[in-house]
């Protein structure tokens, strides 16, 4: 526990060395005056736009980490779902991975419009979108470790006259573990985008929505506000879903972050 606290502490001052590095060049160059204010506004001037549009900022945001933790816990039960149920029945597998992996070969972006047109602009169709991001690699790293548990630990399972049931839960998904958490992270990363993509299509509040506006009336500092607050978001739910399964899941062997 003490190693993964330290694991963790260090991650984090890495993290922060290369956002201050990242912001130090941007000032840098905003200060050069070689690209145009409208075009790079200055670190100064997002932190201004930040404080003068905290209110409007902080409803979008409120809007976007509902939807897209909403659509990450739906998402990573239907891809469990998903890997449990073509693991232990082959016939429907053959069926379902090739669905799935055509479903992938679909820009985002073509199915965003179908979605809002059938769901609303309200938040179910940023849900949907959300989930169609994240369920696959969910989905196909979850599948990928119940499908690769060592086969001497089920040979030991069965014999000890262990149920199929049993090897399930207490053989091959404890297993699948590490495997699963890989994806879960990927699926933190990528899940606010499905809702950003969907607010960008059609919606009536969120990130997404907020940066189309400021688009539109040339408010980049607004626009970049919000794409910051878009990253700590991304980072902090990335982060939380690192911790959590190095804590749940204390077997879990990684390479140093």
């Amino acid at each position: 526990m003490k190693f993964h606290f330290h694991q963790t502490l260090f991650v984090s001052i890495r993290v922060i060395a290369i956002i201050t590095s990242l912001i130090l060049i941007w000032w840098i160059i905003s200060l050069s005056g070689s690209i145009p204010v409208y075009l790079l506004p200055s670190p100064f001037t997002v932190i201004l736009a930040l404080k003068n549009n905290q209110h409007l900022l902080w409803l979008a945001t409120f809007t976007t980490i509902q939807e897209t933790l909403i659509g990450l816990v739906i998402g990573c039960i239907f891809g469990m779902l998903l890997a449990l149920l073509m693991i232990q029945v082959p016939l429907i597998r053959h069926w379902l991975m090739p669905i799935i992996i055509i479903s992938q070969s679909i820009p985002t972006f073509a199915l965003a419009p179908l979605l809002v047109l059938w769901l609303g602009f309200g938040i179910n169709s940023k849900i949907v979108m959300t989930v169609l991001m994240i369920f696959f690699p969910v989905t196909s790293s979850f599948f990928d470790g119940l499908n690769r548990t060592p086969q001497g630990w089920l040979d030991l399972s069965k014999t000890m006259n262990a149920s199929r049931f049993r090897q399930l839960f207490f053989i091959r998904i404890p297993a699948a573990l590490p495997a699963f958490s890989s994806g879960l992270k990927i699926a933190a990363a990528i899940s606010p985008i499905g809702a950003v993509i969907g607010e960008w299509v059609g919606a009536s509040s969120g990130l997404g929505y907020l940066m189309q506006n400021a688009n539109s009336r040339f408010q980049t500092d607004l626009m970049f506000a919000a794409l910051l607050i878009l990253s700590l978001m991304t980072i902090s739910l990335w982060g939380f879903v690192t911790i959590m399964m190095k804590i749940m899941v204390p077997w879990l062997k990684e390479n140093n972050d």
